[in-house]
């Protein structure tokens, strides 16, 4: 499973804690050379009735992935984001803020994934599925994928190096195929449907969980919202129901944000010990030394 795939799935009682940190670190991390005291992270999902034991565990199992890098000051332990954590969370925030839930701007053609591989080559072929899963594509027939628009995964695939056992395409349907046939016979409209109809059902409330603690709220409200978007293929909105789900899903999301971010941020401020982090001319991140006084 690709880290991606990971960080974007749930248990089936409850969300797993690696998401909740994902979100954590995206709202108060990304895009800032810090790292932040394990204390803290602690406090932080102490009010997401997170256990000590299994922040430390997540904490962890992250760093040994290469997800989170730990920095020693003193006694303390403080934890910042790898390159490679950066670029799934940046995936993310350019899911939830630029691409959002709907999309009004398809331009009528699809992308096209045509693949065969041996039957020794089995690992490989679930690797290209989780990946392709993961781009918003979904099968056709046999072994060909598709996706709504332009999907640019050269890179995503590169790794897999399955050379001319896979072919990628951007086409139009023709007659007497349809756009909304390759909508009905591909994607499960009904399954994603029923996701967002499960985010109303927790969210679109006078009282929505931890309504008391806006830090909390935040931290589970885009955990929610993340592992929607990331699961959505991004369908036309010309092919899809009337009164599709994500699109109160997402006015309820933002809404929400907007008005729980104050106290949130508040919050975070008051909780959050920090150090700074510095990069250095050979690549290296350490943590910067403090000034000396005058």
């Amino acid at each position: 499973m690709t880290v991606e795939n990971e960080v974007g799935s749930t248990a089936a009682a409850s969300v797993r804690p690696q998401s909740l940190m994902f979100s954590f670190f995206g709202i108060y991390v990304l895009g800032r050379e810090t790292a932040v005291y394990s204390g803290s992270i602690i406090d932080v999902f102490a009010r997401l009735g997170v256990s000590e034991e299994a922040v430390r565990s997540t904490l962890a199992r992250m760093t040994k992935r290469n997800l989170l890098t730990r920095y020693r000051k003193g006694r303390k332990a403080y934890f910042g984001l790898t390159p490679r954590a950066v670029q799934v969370l940046e995936d993310g925030r350019r899911r939830v803020q630029d691409t959002g839930a709907i999309n009004r701007d398809w331009d009528g053609t699809w992308t096209l994934v045509a693949f065969t591989l041996p039957n020794d080559r089995g690992s490989a072929r679930h690797d290209l599925r989780s990946r392709l899963a993961w781009a918003g594509f979904a099968p056709l027939q046999g072994g060909l994928w598709i996706a709504a628009g332009t999907r640019d995964v050269a890179a995503d695939l590169a790794p897999l190096e399955l050379g001319d056992h896979l072919t990628t395409l951007q086409a139009r349907p023709l007659g007497p195929t349809e756009s909304a046939d390759l909508v009905r016979r591909a994607f499960d409209v009904g399954e994603i449907a029923a996701r967002y109809e499960a985010f109303l059902k927790r969210w679109d409330t006078s009282t929505p969980p931890a309504a008391d603690d806006d830090l909390a709220c935040q931290v589970s409200l885009h955990t929610d919202w993340l592992q929607l978007v990331r699961q959505d293929p991004h369908l036309p909105a010309e092919h899809l129901p009337q009164r599709w789900p994500a699109i109160r899903a997402e006015q309820v999301f933002r809404l929400l944000d907007r008005k729980i971010a104050p106290g949130a941020r508040a919050s975070a401020s008051a909780l959050l010990e920090e150090i700074d982090l510095c990069t250095h001319t050979d690549g290296s991140v350490t943590s910067c030394p403090v000034p000396s006084s005058a």
